[in-house]
C-alpha cells in the first residue's frame, strides 16, 4: 500500500486537470477514511465534546482491533483443529447457558476442559497436529505479540504527545495553519470548524488557568479534606475485597455440594458476577460524590485522581478473585477446575456487559431526567471518563486472563464492545453536555494505554505464568491433563527435540534464552535504558523550547527598542528640515 505523499505524486502525474485531480484526491481521502473504524463517528464527538470525551471512544475502538486480533489467534490454531477431533455434544440447551456459560456450553470449544490432549490427524498418514504445543505457543505467543504491541503503541503515544516538540509550541501554529484546504464538502467543513474551535477553546483554557494564592490555614484545610477522602475510598475498597473474597468461598462450597437440581446450581453460580459488577457499578459513583467535597482546581487532576482510585479498587478486586482461583478452585479437587475457572470468567465478562448497559441507563438517561424534571439544579450530566474507562480496562483483564480458560472469550468480549460503544455514543449524544470546564487531553489515551500494560497486562502475566509453571492440571480434562505441570509439555518436546541433530538451534533457544535468567536481565537492562534516554529527550526538548522561547522574547524587545530608536530619529530628521537647522552629525 502507498503512503500519502505516494498517492498524491501519484495522483500529480496523471493526465488529468487540476479540478480531476482535486476530485481524485477528496475521493481517495474519503475512501481511506471510512475503512477506518467508525471514523466519521469519532469526530463527531470530538467536535461536540472535545478530546477528553473522545480519548474514550478512541481508547474502545483501539481494544475491540485487539480483541479481532486475539480472536482470529486463537480460532484459527486452537479451536479449529479441535473441532476436527471434537465428539458430539449430548447436552441440551436451555438458553440460561448464556448467562451462566455452564450446561450445553460445558462440552463446547469454549472451554479448556473440552480440548484433546492427543495429536490430531485428519487423514492417516499425514502431518499430525499437538494440540499440547499448539495450545501453549499460541497463548504464549499471543502475549509475547500483545507485550510489543503494548510497548509500541506506548512509546508512540507517548512520543506523540510528549516528546514531539509540537506540544510545546504555542497555538499560532494551530489558528493559522491547521485548516484543510482539501475539504470542500459542507457538512464536513462544518464539521471541521467545530473540531477546531473545541481544540483552540482547550488550549486557551490552559493557557488562562492559573494557580490559586491560598492561605495556610486553606491549604491545611484542603490537605485535611483530601486525606480524608483518600482514607474513605481505600477502607470502601477494603471493604469491597473482603465481601468478594468471603462469598467467592461460600459460593464455591455451595457449588461443591450440589445440593440442589441443575437449574438452581446454575442460577446460583450468578451470585458472584452480580455481587462484584454491583461493586464494580456502585462504588465508583461514590467516589465521583468524593469530588464535589475536594473541588480540584483543574480537570485534569480530578480525572487523574479518580482514575486512581478506580484502578486500585477494579484491581484489587480482581487481585482476590485470582488469589480464589489459583489457591482455592485449582486445590479443590473437582474434577476440571480450569473449566470452572473459565465458567466464572465467562460469567463476570457477560454480567459486567450487562451491568455496563444498566450504568448508561441509571447513570446517564434517569440521571438527565431526573436534572431536567425533578432537581433542576442538578442539570444535565457529564460523561464520567475515568469510571468508563476503568471499566474497558477491568473487563479486558479479565479476558486476558480467560483466554488461557476459555480461548474463545476474546470473542465475546468483541460483541460486547461492539454493542458498548454505539450505546455509549448514543446515550452521550442524548444525556450528556459537554464538559463545563474544557481542557486538552491529548495525553490521556497515553495514560490509558500505560494502565492497561501496568498494572493489567503484566498481571495476566504473573497469572497466567503461575498456572503454567506451578500449579498442576486436571487429571481428566483439558489438554495437559495427566502432566505435573503445564510446562511439562514443552520441556518433554525439547527433550525430544534433543535427539534431533537438525533441530539443534531450538535447543539452543530455549536453554540459553527462554531459561536464562541473564538474558531477561539484560533485556530489562535495554528497556529501561531506552526509557532513561526517552526521558533525557524530553527534558532536553523542554530546555530548548524553553530557550528559544526567551530567545524571541529577547529578539522581540530588540526590535521594538531598534524601532523605538528609529521612529525618535526620523521625528528629529523631519523636525530639523523644518525649521531649517543643520542636520545632526549621525545623518551625515
Amino acid at each position: 500500500s502507498m503512503t500519502t505523499r505516494e498517492r498524491i505524486k501519484a495522483i500529480q502525474k496523471m493526465p488529468k486537470t487540476m479540478k480531476e485531480k482535486r476530485e481524485i484526491r477528496n475521493g481517495l481521502s474519503e475512501l481511506f477514511q471510512s475503512l477506518q473504524l467508525w471514523q466519521k463517528t469519532l469526530k463527531i464527538i470530538g467536535g461536540k465534546f472535545g478530546t477528553s470525551v473522545l480519548s474514550y471512544f478512541v481508547f474502545l475502538t483501539w481494544l475491540l482491533t485487539f480483541n479481532m486480533f486475539s480472536f482470529l489467534v486463537n480460532f484459527s490454531f486452537v479451536t479449529i483443529p479441535q473441532f476436527i477431533a471434537a465428539g458430539s455434544n449430548n447436552l441440551s440447551f436451555t438458553g440460561l447457558e448464556l448467562l451462566t456459560g455452564a450446561g450445553y456450553f460445558q462440552q463446547t470449544v469454549l472451554y479448556y476442559g473440552f480440548y484433546t490432549n492427543s495429536t490430531i490427524t485428519k487423514i492417516e498418514s499425514s502431518t499430525t497436529y499437538d494440540m499440547q504445543l499448539a495450545y501453549i505457543f499460541t497463548i504464549g505467543i499471543y502475549f509475547v505479540i500483545c507485550f510489543f504491541s503494548l510497548v509500541y503503541s506506548m512509546a508512540k503515544s507517548f512520543r506523540n504527545n510528549f516528546v514531539n516538540p509540537q506540544t510545546y509550541s504555542g497555538n499560532a501554529g494551530k489558528l493559522l495553519c491547521i485548516w484543510d484546504f482539501n475539504i470542500t464538502n459542507d457538512k464536513a467543513v462544518r464539521l471541521k470548524q467545530k473540531n477546531l474551535s473545541t481544540q483552540i477553546k482547550e488550549a486557551l483554557s490552559e493557557a488562562k488557568s492559573e494557580d490559586l494564592n491560598l492561605s495556610v490555614k486553606q491549604r491545611m484545610v484542603h490537605i485535611a479534606i483530601h486525606l480524608a477522602a483518600w482514607i474513605f475510598s481505600l477502607g470502601t475498597t477494603a471493604v469491597c475485597c473482603t465481601c468478594v473474597y468471603y462469598l467467592s468461598i461460600n459460593n464455591l462450597k455451595l457449588f461443591m455440594k450440589g445440593d440442589g437440581t441443575e437449574l438452581e446450581n446454575q442460577a446460583a453460580t450468578l451470585v458472584l458476577p452480580i455481587v462484584v459488577s454491583l461493586l464494580n457499578l456502585l462504588t465508583p459513583f461514590v467516589f465521583s460524590l468524593l469530588e464535589l467535597l475536594e473541588k480540584f482546581q483543574y480537570p485534569r487532576n480530578q480525572i487523574y485522581i479518580t482514575i486512581t482510585r478506580n484502578v486500585i479498587l477494579k484491581m484489587s478486586i480482581t487481585g482476590i478473585l485470582c488469589y480464589y482461583w489459583l489457591n482455592i478452585v485449582a486445590t479443590s479437587g473437582t474434577e476440571c477446575w480450569e473449566t470452572l475457572v473459565g465458567q466464572d470468567l465467562y460469567r463476570l465478562v457477560v454480567v459486567d456487559f450487562l451491568f455496563c448497559l444498566l450504568g448508561s441507563f441509571f447513570g446517564e438517561f434517569v440521571r438527565r431526567i431526573i436534572g431536567t424534571k425533578c432537581l433542576k439544579n442538578l442539570g444535565v450530566p457529564e460523561f464520567d471518563i475515568a469510571r468508563n474507562v476503568l471499566g474497558l480496562i477491568y473487563v479486558q483483564t479479565l479476558t486476558w486472563i480467560g483466554i488461557f480458560f476459555s480461548p474463545l472469550l476474546p470473542a465475546i468480549q468483541m460483541i460486547s464492545f461492539f454493542i458498548i460503544f454505539y450505546v455509549k455514543k448514543v446515550s452521550l449524544m442524548m444525556n450528556c453536555q459537554p464538559p463545563r470546564k474544557v481542557w486538552r487531553a491529548s495525553q490521556m489515551t497515553t495514560l490509558f494505554i500505560f494502565l492497561l500494560f501496568f498494572p493489567s497486562f503484566t498481571g495476566v502475566l504473573s497469572v497466567v505464568a503461575i498456572t503454567i509453571w506451578r500449579l498442576k492440571p486436571s487429571e481428566k480434562c483439558g489438554p495437559f491433563r495427566g502432566l505435573s505441570s503445564i510446562f511439562d509439555a514443552v520441556s518433554g518436546w525439547i527433550a525430544v527435540l534433543t535427539k534431533n541433530p537438525g533441530s539443534a538451534w531450538v535447543v539452543w533457544i530455549y536453554h540459553n534464552l527462554i531459561e536464562s535468567v541473564h538474558f531477561f536481565f539484560i533485556l530489562t537492562v535495554i528497556v529501561i535504558t531506552i526509557t532513561y534516554l526517552y526521558w533525557q529527550i524530553i527534558e532536553g526538548r523542554k530546555i530548548m523550547v524553553r530557550l528559544l522561547h526567551e530567545q524571541i522574547i529577547n529578539v522581540s524587545l530588540l526590535f521594538g527598542f531598534l524601532l523605538e530608536r528609529t521612529s525618535r530619529k526620523r521625528a528629529d530628521y523631519l523636525c530639523c528640515v523644518r525649521q531649517g537647522d543643520m542636520l545632526p552629525f549621525w545623518y551625515k
